[in-house]
């Protein structure tokens, strides 16, 4: 299989096996006009198993987001077929808008219009906790 060289684009790579999907259905990739490719279950030194996506193209991402799903990512943005920038990820302290609570007592289930918003209670765990009524949330 031959994947090519991105010329001005980004690389999000280190991603545990098996996520990668759910980082392009997050990230809306699929309405993204470039190629993209998705590569699963690649062999890796480091992880032994890993997801990787490659995105024929510079565009705006938001880095918090793809640090809840997976914050052991590294992004690569290659310009003119150089890595010009390496980014480590780590998990945001708040996320806004991406998981939605499932509470039904949740006030966020009756007031539609206030924003979803889970704060990180224990990062060893990767534990994230909507604002209003503590419930854990589920990705």
């Amino acid at each position: 299989m031959t994947i090519d060289s991105i010329r001005n684009g980004i690389v999000i790579d280190h991603i545990t096996a098996g996520k990668a999907m759910q980082l392009y259905q997050i990230l809306k990739l699929d309405k993204v006009d470039a190629s993209v490719a998705l590569l699963n279950n690649v062999s890796s030194g480091k992880l032994g198993r890993k997801d990787i996506i490659k995105i024929d193209t510079l565009l705006e991402l938001d880095w918090d987001l793809i640090g809840y799903v997976d914050p052991s990512i590294t992004v690569n943005i290659i310009k003119d077929g150089v890595r010009v920038e390496k980014r480590q990820l780590k998990l945001p302290e708040v996320i806004r808008g991406v998981v939605k609570c499932k509470n039904p007592r949740c006030i966020t289930s009756v007031e539609q219009e206030l924003p979803q918003i889970f704060d990180l209670t224990d990062a060893a765990k990767h534990v994230y906790r909507c604002r209003y009524c503590e419930t854990k949330a589920e990705m």
